[in-house]
């Protein structure tokens, strides 16, 4: 009997130990979850990577096939127009800034409203 204990003793903290490296230890479980967040965050990246390279490489393509897309890149990036074209650029007001009051000679100050 005294073996039989000994023995299952040894089977318990066997257990107990394999049972603290699955949760707590290296490649446990909470290791295995952070790394899973970090697959699937480079995969969302990876996501968004394939389609900006699949719009450039659209881009590439029209650019190559037709005089259309380099037309419309020149005129949007450069600003370049057609012989006959008539060139008219808007004006925000808020982005121009506003004249300098007038100064009065004889006291230096600007006149009163």
């Amino acid at each position: 009997m005294r073996v039989f204990g000994l023995v299952l003793l040894v089977l318990v903290a066997l257990l107990a130990w394999l049972q603290y490296r699955l949760w707590f230890g290296a490649g446990g479980t909470e290791q295995v979850e952070e790394l899973r967040a970090r697959v699937e965050q480079q995969a969302r990246q990876n996501e968004g990577l394939q389609q900006r390279n699949a719009a450039l490489a659209a881009e590439v393509a029209d650019l190559k096939s037709g005089e259309a897309a380099i037309e419309e890149r020149a005129r949007g990036e450069l600003g370049m127009i057609k012989p006959g074209e008539v060139f008219y650029r808007v004006v925000d007001d808020a982005r121009v800034p506003a004249p300098p009051a007038p100064v009065d000679a004889d006291t230096a100050e600007p006149p009163a409203p």
